[in-house]
């Protein structure tokens, strides 16, 4: 069972793909969102698919959303693969390294990704992200967290590295918050159905190799970095928590950064493929 929202952008209609279909869940739930994933929605509609309440939908040529809406928390993990913190530079951590994306970061699957006027180094990541079904804060232990979590999907972390590195004052946030820098999606894929301990995940530019490696790699694993995170903020339903990305970007020096025109294509195993052509934001004249 895959959960998506398809439509225009702010008008997207929830639906869900099952055995090969696609049903409207409108009778159901006016999107897919935290009060829809805390209020046992996804046990719903799999009431809904085995009674064939559910009306058919045609999904052709129809934009896909991000499959969960308006999330109130974008928070991500830095360096949670070894290879990626020694091409960075970095000793693994010690203990997970968070910051923040602005909500507003977070477009569909296959939406441009625009590059900001100022922007010389805008990097790609894929990573694992975990979508929130129910109040985490303090849990008393990792196992807790299963609980906690409504599924699994996309994340293309993107990144300004200068923002990030070199203009950040100590915090990384102000390389990862520009609009477009979060696509997410194209489903959610509920978490009973996914194990995430040990998935592959890669991505290409324009056809090419970049990312390629397993979730097992991981050096904190899904249920820790909810629990960590449950002990210093309240993550609510419909947040999604960003994994951390595994070496193959930018910042290594092995491959260039990302220009106009650029195809980036993010998989992870399970949870299907997102792609996006790359497009250099025009400033606009003095004045306007």
């Amino acid at each position: 069972m895959k959960l998506l929202r398809h439509g225009p952008a702010g008008a997207e209609s929830p639906a869900v793909l099952h055995d090969d279909a696609a049903f409207s869940l409108t009778p159901l739930t006016a999107d897919i969102d935290g009060a829809f994933l805390a209020g046992g929605g996804i046990a719903r509609v799999r009431r809904a698919l085995t009674d064939g309440s559910l009306p058919l939908v045609d999904l052709d040529g129809q934009r896909l959303g991000p499959p969960v809406a308006r999330p109130s928390a974008v928070v991500c993990i830095g360096q949670n693969y070894a290879a990626h913190a020694a091409e960075s530079g970095a000793q693994p951590p010690a203990l997970p390294i968070v910051f923040l994306k602005t909500p507003n970061t977070v477009v569909g699957p296959f939406d441009d990704v625009v590059i900001p006027p100022a922007s010389t180094r805008t990097d790609w990541e894929v990573e694992l992200a975990v979508v929130i079904g129910a109040r985490a804060w303090c849990l008393p232990s990792p196992a807790d967290a299963a609980g906690c979590i409504a599924g699994y999907t996309i994340s293309n972390d993107v990144s300004e590295r200068t923002w990030q590195i070199d203009l950040s004052g100590g915090q990384w946030s102000k390389g990862k918050c520009a609009p477009t820098f979060n696509p997410l999606g194209p489903y959610l894929v509920p978490a009973d159905e996914l194990d995430p301990g040990d998935l592959r995940l890669g991505s290409t530019v324009n056809g090419e190799v970049r990312q390629a490696s397993v979730t097992a790699d991981m050096i904190f694993d899904v249920p820790y970095l909810i629990w960590h995170l449950s002990q210093f903020m309240a993550l609510e339903p419909g947040d999604v928590v960003n994994t951390g990305t595994p070496e193959g970007v930018a910042f290594s020096g092995r491959f260039p950064y990302l220009s106009d025109g650029d195809v980036m294509t993010m998989h992870v195993e399970g949870l299907g493929e997102q792609t996006q052509t790359v497009r250099r934001a025009v400033r606009a004249p003095s004045g306007a």
